[in-house]
């Protein structure tokens, strides 16, 4: 188990850089570091790499904040969920008021994003890195 929350767990990892600058943005770091436990389904760099050119930069602008936040909750589930406690065809809540879908058929997949490590644990949750972000449909 990491000594640091997920927020520190991600920096410390190196290849989260856009997560966190994009939680910043958000307003969302404090929530990341708080108590917890919570459950972040977390893209790479790489995952971040691969949204439509600009993507990232218009989001992270103050006037995107909300919708920043939007899809950044989409990728946090209260409570911390280990790979073990998935179900396929199960659905998890987000905090941003979503359900993701499981699908455990070939390897793991949220929302069709591989889940390319799991089980990264932290004080305040665990982390699982996927290799796509999450867009909510609201």
């Amino acid at each position: 188990m990491s000594e640091h929350d997920i927020v520190d767990t991600a920096i410390a990892a190196g290849s989260f850089k856009t997560l966190i600058a994009a939680a910043q943005a958000a307003g969302l770091v404090d929530a990341l570091k708080g108590e917890g436990p919570l459950t972040v389904f977390a893209p790479s760099d790489d995952a971040f790499a691969k949204l439509p050119a600009g993507t990232v930069d218009t989001l992270v602008k103050p006037e995107n904040k909300d919708k920043l936040a939007k899809i950044l909750t989409f990728h946090v589930v209260s409570g911390a969920a280990m790979a073990a406690d998935l179900t396929d065809g199960g659905h998890l809540a987000t905090l941003n008021g979503e359900a993701l879908s499981v699908d455990l058929k070939n390897g793991a997949k949220i929302n069709g994003a591989t889940v390319t490590k799991a089980d990264i644990k932290c004080t305040n949750g665990v982390i699982h890195i996927i290799d796509t972000v999450l867009m909510p449909a609201g």
